[in-house]
């Protein structure tokens, strides 16, 4: 199982309308065990990181009063991706976890910045 992400907009009615991904755009954010084990990691909550670490306990949405601040948080992320990639884990090297982990990232943040570009929010489930 895959976590996805996807902008979305606050329609007239109040329901959030998720928009389509691009061509050329991906809506993947990792993989489910990523909730623990990257997003909500306590390496990710060490660096002050609130909205992934949400990803732990459920799904997070990112409001659209809130995506500066995510895009923020997603930068923080980015520039510390060495940190953030588990180490651990004989079955992958500490390079390749930082190689998937930012592309997942660049998915987000691409969702966040068309978010932002229209006034709306960012879903990841």
């Amino acid at each position: 199982m895959s976590l996805s992400v996807k902008a979305f907009v606050v329609g007239e009615d109040g329901k959030r309308n998720l928009l389509d991904v691009p061509e050329g755009s991906a809506d993947l954010a990792g993989f489910e065990r990523w909730r623990t084990s990257v997003w909500g990691s306590e390496s990710v909550r060490s660096l002050g990181a609130t909205f992934f670490p949400v990803l732990a306990s459920s799904d997070l949405t990112v409001m659209p009063d809130q995506v500066a601040d995510f895009l923020d948080e997603c930068a923080l992320i980015r520039s510390n991706l060495g940190l953030v990639a588990p180490s651990a884990d004989p079955a992958k090297s500490h390079a390749e976890y930082v190689r998937q982990i930012s592309e997942r990232l660049r998915n987000v943040e691409d969702a966040a910045a068309r978010a932002q570009g229209v006034m709306g929010g960012v879903i990841i489930w």
